[in-house]
């Protein structure tokens, strides 16, 4: 199957998949297209509200694309993981209020 992957900036790109293949095996595939990291995607997919549109919560990286109501042509959102807060970063004074 060919799924349509839109990313935060709104650029589009195809990632070309069997009709078994995984919720992993397409992270893998934007991984590999894209150089994002594996671990961090949040992939959305555009769908009926009777489905569950996440498919990286709800739905196992081992649970297949067709199981998550993915089919050949689906539109899916690209989205990010927050990094964890190792940086210690904190907000200046000013937005404190």
């Amino acid at each position: 199957m060919k799924v349509v992957v839109e990313n935060l900036i709104g650029a589009l790109f195809y990632a070309q998949l069997d009709n078994d293949a995984t919720v992993a095996d397409l992270k893998r595939e934007i991984d590999t297209q894209q150089k994002l990291p594996f671990d961090r995607l949040i992939l959305i997919l555009d769908a009926d509200a009777d489905r569950s549109p996440l498919m990286s919560k709800e739905h196992e990286d081992r649970s297949s694309l067709v199981d998550c109501g993915v089919q050949d042509g689906s539109h899916i959102y690209l989205f990010f993981n927050p990094l964890d807060d190792h940086f210690g970063f904190n907000r200046p004074d000013s937005f404190l209020g």
